[in-house]
């Protein structure tokens, strides 16, 4: 008989659902990237775009071998079924893009303007990010490991089965985020912004020794 004392485990956070990424059939290709036009199936490597009018620009089944996209204009650009490896771009403009079963393996980003965009199933594997701004932005099924962010902005963000491992994040701002299933175990961070939209995070217990005090300045405790 099971005594009335047994414990139950805790419920456990649902991870994100991430399709696998496989290019098939690439081709190495030159750069040719025009304003709305559609690119499918291209390898590219060493590629520097740097200002480039991009807007509305569509990639499909491309990997990017080291790619610099620095004030490259990819407003409402889409990156879809897609690899981009050293990504590097010190202004990234990207607002209201959409990116869907793509890889970000080792990007360095300064400012990324990507406000207002749409993530899913999407992973980012290493490097680092000075402000990463998705305020507005939907993320669903978002893999972040390993990467360095400074900076992380998701005001009235609305993100579902988001996961940032081994991250370190210096400021978190969720100021009227809506979070579900956002998993933040294992992360290092020195701050979050707007304590009234947590709900939905998922935390561990040194964690929470982190954010105890915040939450008492929040409430108006004093702590003696």
């Amino acid at each position: 008989m099971t005594g009335s004392g047994s414990r139950r485990g805790k419920p456990a956070a649902t991870p994100p659902r991430l399709s696998p990424v496989r290019p098939a059939e690439l081709e190495d290709r030159a750069m040719d990237f025009r304003r709305a036009a559609r690119h499918d199936g291209g390898r590219y490597r060493r590629v520097d775009a740097d200002g480039l009018e991009l807007s509305g620009a569509d990639f499909s089944e491309c990997e990017f071998l080291g790619v610099s996209f620095h004030e490259t204009q990819l407003r409402g650009a889409g990156f879809r079924d897609s690899v981009l490896s050293e990504l590097y771009s010190p202004v990234f403009r990207a607002a209201r893009s959409t990116w869907r079963d793509v890889e970000l393996r080792n990007p360095r980003l300064g400012s990324a303007e990507l406000h207002d965009s749409g993530w899913q199933s999407v992973r980012i594997e290493g490097g680092k990010l000075d402000f990463l701004n998705l305020r507005g932005a939907k993320l669903t099924d978002v893999l972040i490991t390993d990467c360095i962010i400074n900076e992380l902005d998701l005001g009235s963000a609305t993100a579902t089965r988001v996961s940032l491992r081994g991250c370190t994040i210096g400021t978190l701002d969720v100021t009227g985020a809506r979070l579900k299933d956002f998993d933040l175990r294992g992360a290092d961070f020195r701050g979050i912004s707007g304590l009234g939209n947590i709900a939905g995070l998922v935390i561990d217990d040194y964690q929470l020794g982190l954010l105890a005090p915040l939450l008492a300045a929040q409430l108006g405790v004093t702590v003696l």
